[in-house]
């Protein structure tokens, strides 16, 4: 463990700037699931509008978390869609997809934010920062649940 305390100095940074890119992405999947819920068709309408609600709502809370830490930790949190485009490693989906592969796209999405927010998680975990380790784990959990769900769909 470092021997600076992780309130203060470059550990600090380091912790914020995954924080950034765990947000991000967040918002990305956020906008995503948002657009998949506005224009779901087909048997399952209900079934999946119901479902793609659901984590929307959640990763729009997810996002006031996420960035809520960044401020508690001094720092500042990307306030514009480009900010945010410029740290995402989520892709935007420019044809929107059937239903199928909606649940597809999300599905990978959320099983490819997880390594994302490992990354923060493991460098959190090296600082000490007992809080971003906590709010980091929850968020592993919710996703893998979501790509679970999702995933549950196309068998």
């Amino acid at each position: 463990m470092c021997a600076q305390s992780y309130m203060s100095g470059k550990p600090n940074k380091d912790i914020t700037d995954a924080l950034r890119k765990i947000l991000a992405d967040t918002f990305t999947l956020y906008m995503k699931t948002h657009g998949f819920h506005w224009n779901i068709e087909g048997p399952h309408f209900q079934s999946l509008h119901s479902l793609f609600e659901e984590q929307y709502n959640e990763l729009w809370t997810a996002t006031d978390d996420i960035a809520e830490r960044i401020r508690s930790l001094g720092d500042y949190a990307p306030n514009s869609w480009s900010a945010m485009a410029d740290l995402a490693s989520l892709n935007e989906c420019q044809q929107l997809p059937d239903a199928d592969g909606m649940l597809q796209h999300l599905a990978e999405d959320n099983r490819k934010i997880v390594d994302v927010i490992y990354a923060g998680l493991r460098l959190a975990e090296e600082y000490g920062d007992e809080a971003t380790v906590d709010m980091l784990i929850q968020r592993t959990q919710i996703h893998e649940k979501a790509a679970w769900m999702l995933e549950s769909h196309l068998k």
